[in-house]
């Protein structure tokens, strides 16, 4: 298994980057976080997953570590390929995708590109069970009537006329800490501008 590679980004294209490590260059399949360090980036280390196929070896690069643990996790679900995966890794932090698992927010798996209404119930329903206290996921506690403030304000705005994709952006660049109406008015604010 190649878990991580160090090198020089010696060229770029629709299928992702290629790192000279050693003189041999790797073609990466990489998030955008790992395209936004190679930017002009003398040397890059990128954590990878080597995907294997009957027909193919393919290289999937990620930023760090909990991004490739939960594409790792995402390939477990039935249903779900390499580049499924790697679409729903490239979509949000980690951490805000363990949440909406968490939580059982299929809508935010159904944003992403590729991801359908059943295919989203079903990483839900797969990954919840397998969520642990070390992935820091902050869930309700049981019998808790009160959906989540964030998922309160993206509902809001989607009733609005926003897709789930563009509530989400919307709202990840509103303070987390304010209350969901406020929540909804900075984001309204900001799609404004």
């Amino acid at each position: 298994m190649i878990a991580r590679l160090r090198g020089a980004v010696v060229g770029r294209g629709a299928e992702g980057i290629v790192l000279d490590v050693g003189g041999v260059g790797y073609l990466v399949a990489a998030t955008p976080s790992v395209l936004a360090r190679a930017d002009g980036a003398r040397e890059v280390t990128v954590e990878t997953y080597l995907h294997v196929r009957e027909d193919t070896l393919q290289l999937y690069g990620f930023a760090d570590v909990s991004e490739r643990d939960l594409f790792i996790q995402l390939l477990s679900v039935s249903g779900v390929g390499p580049k499924v995966a790697l679409a729903a890794v490239s979509s949000a932090q980690p951490a805000e995708l363990r949440r909406a698992i968490a939580l059982g927010d299929a809508a935010r798996f159904q944003a992403i590109p590729g991801i359908g209404k059943k295919t989203a119930e079903r990483i839900v329903l797969e990954l919840k069970e397998r969520l642990s206290e070390a992935d820091d996921v902050v869930v309700l506690p049981t019998g808790a009537a009160a959906p989540p403030a964030h998922v309160v304000a993206r509902d809001a705005l989607v009733e609005l006329g926003f897709s789930v994709t563009e509530a989400e952006q919307a709202l990840a660049r509103v303070d987390p800490g304010l209350p969901p109406e406020e929540r909804v008015r900075e984001a309204l604010r900001g799609a404004a501008a």
